[in-house]
């Protein structure tokens, strides 16, 4: 059963230029995720799941591992893993983290190690502790995603695998129109509507190895990278 261990990491933190806007901050994002609790699985789970199955298949082709999610929520992805992964979960939400714990303790979902309160720009883990680990729908909800993948890559072993799903903003045509009228909102929405995939791409240490959409109307897209 997952535990309920202390409070780690902070609930602010200084963002790196051109990776943050300023305007989204982790207060907002907490409080985003307290209003959208108790309804998050009913609307957003059922719109993802097609994507969340592609993701976990994706991780399921790797070998027993030991697997950090971050932004793990409600847990509604952890009834999809292979029993042979063991899980460790991380959330700024305590309201969503609370609804894992249960699914967790009512699944019966014995490979679940920990959901843990942390911030993912500031991970309490040693690094390399990790030999995956997987991020769905995480990178433009948080203020400065830049350090968020550094400390991502940075708690994955040398040779273990690093999965994003994210939705990323289009170059062009009514949706890239869309995207950035809606970016004016992103501290009401908690999340950023426009975010261009290059600000993932390009880090040393996680070599790109694959890249499709993942469904849902192909709004989102699923990269897979080894840890170099």
């Amino acid at each position: 059963m997952a535990e309920s261990l202390p409070d780690s990491g902070r609930s602010g933190g200084q963002q790196s230029a051109g990776a943050a806007l300023a305007d989204l901050q982790d207060s907002h994002i907490i409080a985003a995720y307290a209003r959208w609790a108790p309804f998050y699985d009913r609307f957003f789970g059922a719109f993802t799941a097609s994507t969340c199955r592609i993701t976990l298949a994706e991780m399921n082709r790797l070998p027993p591992s030991r697997v950090l999610e971050v932004g793990v929520g409600t847990g509604i992805s952890l009834p999809r893993y292979d029993r042979k992964h063991r899980i460790v979960g991380i959330d700024l939400s305590r309201d969503m983290l609370d609804r894992g714990r249960k699914r967790v303790a009512e699944e019966k979902l014995d490979n679940v190690e920990a959901l843990i309160e942390m911030d993912a720009e500031n991970l309490s883990f040693d690094a390399g502790s990790f030999d995956a680990a997987m991020a769905m729908f995480v990178m433009s909800v948080v203020p400065d995603p830049d350090r968020v993948l550094s400390e991502i890559a940075r708690v994955v072993r040398p040779g273990g695998h690093v999965i994003l799903v994210n939705h990323f903003s289009a170059e062009k045509g009514p949706r890239a129109w869309v995207e950035r009228w809606m970016s004016r909102f992103s501290a009401r929405l908690g999340w950023r509507p426009e975010f261009p995939i290059e600000q993932v791409l390009g880090r040393p240490e996680l070599k790109l190895v694959g890249r499709r959409p993942a469904k849902a109307f192909d709004l989102f897209t699923l990269l897979v990278f080894e840890r170099i």
